[in-house]
């Protein structure tokens, strides 16, 4: 594999990589809820163990989404 091929792998793998660890605030973002606020700042802060990502998804998921 030549090096343009490795950097571009790269940078798909931290895109990615990115993404997952951002989703649950993308889903409580996309979806609005009452646990918004909470749900992406426990993501940014404790996004980065385990039990915080799982906190922050469950937040996101949960609840009704806002009325328009």
């Amino acid at each position: 594999m030549d090096t343009a091929a490795r950097a571009i792998f790269f940078v798909a793998l931290i895109l990615v990589s990115l993404g997952i660890y951002f989703l649950p605030s993308i889903i409580a973002w996309a979806r609005e809820t009452a646990w918004t606020g909470a749900a992406i700042v426990i993501n940014i802060f404790l996004g980065w163990t385990l039990i915080g990502w799982v906190v922050a998804l469950a937040m996101a998921v949960s609840g009704t989404p806002r009325e328009s």
